[in-house]
């Protein structure tokens, strides 16, 4: 059989495969064996030592002291300044330990007592703020009350002054002839009563008087006037009975304006319209 047939023959590779294998197997069991018998040999090693020592122990005889008075008390003399040395260190650090505890107590107690004294100032100081803030912030509100009061007064006389010119000038009565009545409306001011429209001083004349006559007609600027204080004289029955001072055209402008209501029972009576609600 030549070479090459051997390289290629199946069960000769198989041979040569298991071989390889059972040689390195064979060395793993050397190695544990040789590792085994290294410890086998420290073993041994101890075990001599330890014989040894143990041969050494059994020739010595242990001394042995009496036990007289003075040998026990020198003893127990030894035990108690042994003991006494182990407690003076003990009592030393713990002395040691109450000093460094007493010096941080009066170190926090100081500064207890400085936050004390700085809340307390704090306090005082707050108060202080407090009724200053107090005194400024009524004094100024009751300042700017009083401002806006003032502007607000002299906006309304501004109003009304205005109102009454535009409607003298733009509502005049019928006939030229009749004198025409200037109330003022700018100066007044409406009070939970009814108030006069003419002082009777200067030849005016009061809601009774003007609903009372019939030979003079009023102008508008009266009619709103008197349609006005009974609105805020008499809340509660604001409506008034239409004279024949009242001009006709006139009314009907303020009711198709939406500016007075009638009565809904009674035609002849009307009111202004609550705009201020």
């Amino acid at each position: 059989m030549s070479v090459n047939q051997q390289d290629l023959d199946p069960d000769s590779t198989t041979d040569v495969e298991d071989v390889a294998d059972a040689e390195e197997e064979l060395i793993k069991k050397c190695e544990e064996m040789w590792k085994d018998m290294e410890e086998l040999s420290l073993l041994i090693m101890q075990v001599k030592c330890l014989t040894a020592e143990l041969s050494q122990w059994q020739k010595e005889t242990p001394e042995m002291i009496p036990l007289n008075e003075e040998i026990l008390v020198t003893l127990g003399k030894e035990e108690f300044q042994k003991l006494r040395h182990d407690l003076e260190l003990v009592l030393s650090t713990i002395q040691s330990n109450n000093e460094k505890l007493k010096e941080d107590l009066e170190r926090e107690q100081k500064w207890l007592d400085e936050q004390q004294q700085i809340l307390e100032s704090l306090n005082v100081l707050q108060n202080e703020l407090k009724q200053q803030v107090v005194t400024f912030s009524e004094s100024r509100i009751f300042n700017e009350l009083k401002t806006k009061m003032h502007d607000i007064k002299e906006y309304k006389e501004k109003l009304l002054v205005t109102l009454g010119e535009f409607l003298e000038d733009h509502f005049p009565l019928p006939d030229r002839n009749i004198k025409k009545k200037k109330l003022l409306l700018q100066r007044r001011q409406w009070h939970p009563t009814p108030v006069l429209l003419h002082g009777k001083s200067h030849g005016q004349r009061s809601l009774k008087d003007i609903q009372e006559s019939t030979a003079q007609l009023i102008t508008l600027h009266e009619m709103l006037e008197i349609l006005l204080n009974r609105l805020f004289g008499v809340p509660h029955d604001p409506y008034v009975k239409i004279s024949d001072s009242f001009w006709p055209p006139y009314i009907e402008l303020l009711l198709r304006n939406g500016i007075a209501l009638r009565h809904p029972e009674d035609p002849t009576r009307i009111r202004l319209e609550a705009f201020h609600q």
